[in-house]
Formats: C-alpha cells, structure tokens, sequence
C-alpha cells in the first residue's frame, strides 16, 4: 500500500475556514491524498460541512493540534493542565466528526519562543513533575481518543520550540511510561535535522510508534530543494514498515532580502501550483523507489 501523501492547509491560509474549502479539490488535483489541518477553535468551521467538503473532494484529513500556555500538559498550574488534557479530549472530538483518525502536534504543551516565552533552566525535582503531568494527561487524553477510534501522535520539537520534548528518543521514554494504545508518535524532518545525530536511525527508533510523518526540507523549503537524504528518509521508513500519512509542509524561500523574518508564515502571493504538484510526486517517487535496493 502506498503511504498517502498530504498538504497541510497553512501551506494557503491561517485561519483556513469555510471560505478556503475550493482549494480542496485543487489539491486533489496536485496529487495530493489528503490534508492537515489545524484543529479548528470552537466555531471557526462547520465540521459537518468540512467533512462533506473533504469528501465531495476525495481528500482525507488529519489533524494537528494548536497548544498554548493556557492548555498545558506540562504546567504546574492545575488550571492550564487541566484544559490542556480537555483539550486533547476536545481534538480527538473534532477528529472524528471530520472523519480524521490521527491528531498530531507538541501534545506535551509549554511552547516556547514562538508563544512568547523564553527557555528557563528547571530543577531535576520540575524535571520530573513535568513528565508526570504529562503521562497521567495523555493517558487519561488516550482513553478518550481510543473510544472515538482516534491516534494522538506525539511530536519532539526543536529546542528554540520546546524545553519539553525535542528528540525521538525522549519521545520513546515518553510513550513506553504512558503506555496506551491510542497514544502514538509523529516525527518531522525539519525539527530532526536541527535535534537528531541521524534521522535514519531517529525513524528505525520510532519503529511502530510512528503513525504519522512530516516530510520537511531542512530549510523548510520545497522538498528537494535542501539538503535532507531523501533516499536514506525513505529507505528508513521501509525498514519499519510505515505505510502511514506523509504530509508536506513547505513554507516560502524565495526572499531573502535582509531582515526578513523565515520564521513567520506568509500566504502565497502567486500560484505554487507546479512547485507543489513536483513536491507530491518527489516524495512519492522516492517512497516507491526506495523500497528497491537495487
């Protein structure tokens, strides 16, 4: 079976809303299986009406989860840890009312310099209440996920993203103390080019932990255009077996004037149309060609 390969919809806007559901079919037509989604904020689409969008375009979707100080894992206030494990019950909500099966994203929470807060040294005693907090969260988050038939994936940032989970070997120790069956690992390029010594061993590690899989050049550009080794990235994913979603999530290159800031996302101001149309089939090539030694 070949893995599916999808776009995730910041790729065109952020929020992406009813108004953006006609880009559904257009990506369809770049050759992409399906799309990730931001997980939408109470309000912010009509699920039923995405869901018919979805399926009117033959797309599939999967979800990725938006976490913030205020919905925490990690915290120590009881408040923020709390509605971060609501959060998650409410994620794999959306998850299956949209037809999804997997939400990925920094389960664990306390994001870092993007959310506007710097990293602060943590003593070992927090260290260690912090990995508690988040177990006994994703594994009451699990049950939750396992009765709608849902797959929380969890994601190792980099270390300018989080101070709580950044390489798949954290990842690992993570999931073997929680445990739980609905409760999963995701892994993305771009982050395991900047925390990994290998990313080839980094995914043998993950091995059937893994459900869910970004494809990202180290610079965050079109795929191809970098410096990952795409054929060692594949031929690892044989390896183990993974014939799960494979998601693209290019952000622009194409200025580099200085003092423009890569880190902040910018909607297209053109047609990337070929450039993602290349992308998919990139991927899928080097997916079905890897699986051959010789």
């Amino acid at each position: 079976m070949m893995n599916p390969i999808g776009l995730i919809s910041m790729q065109y806007a952020r929020p992406f809303t009813a108004e953006h559901f006609h880009l559904f079919k257009k990506m369809r037509e770049l050759g992409f299986d399906f799309v990730e989604l931001l997980v939408p904020e109470p309000g912010e689409i009509d699920l039923a009406e995405a869901r018919r969008a979805l399926d009117d375009a033959g797309l599939g979707v999967v979800l990725a989860a938006r976490v913030n100080m205020q919905r925490n894992l990690s915290s120590h206030e009881k408040d923020a840890h709390r509605a971060g494990i609501d959060y998650l019950r409410y994620t794999a909500d959306c998850a299956a009312e949209l037809g999804a099966t997997v939400v990925g994203g920094p389960l664990t929470g306390n994001p870092l310099v993007f959310a506007g807060r710097a990293p602060v040294p943590v003593t070992e005693e927090e260290r260690l209440a912090r990995k508690d907090r988040c177990i006994a969260g994703l594994k009451e988050a699990g049950d939750h996920a396992a009765k709608a038939g849902i797959l929380l994936a969890v994601e190792p940032l980099n270390r300018f993203e989080s101070d709580v989970l950044c390489t798949t070997q954290q990842a690992i120790e993570l999931l073997d103390a929680v445990d739980h069956p609905a409760v999963k690992l995701m892994l993305d390029t771009f982050h395991m080019h900047m925390e990994e010594a290998s990313i080839p061993e980094a995914i043998r590690l993950g091995g059937d932990h893994l459900v869910h899989f970004q494809a990202n050049e180290n610079h965050r550009g079109f795929p191809g255009t970098g410096s990952t080794d795409w054929v060692a990235v594949c031929r690892a994913l044989h390896e183990v077996n993974y014939k799960g979603p494979v998601s693209l999530e290019p952000f622009r290159r194409n200025d580099d004037r200085f003092g423009v800031p890569f880190a902040q996302w910018r909607p297209p101001h053109e047609d990337e149309g070929e450039r993602l149309a290349a992308s998919a089939a990139f991927i899928k090539s080097h997916l079905t060609l890897t699986e051959y030694r010789r």
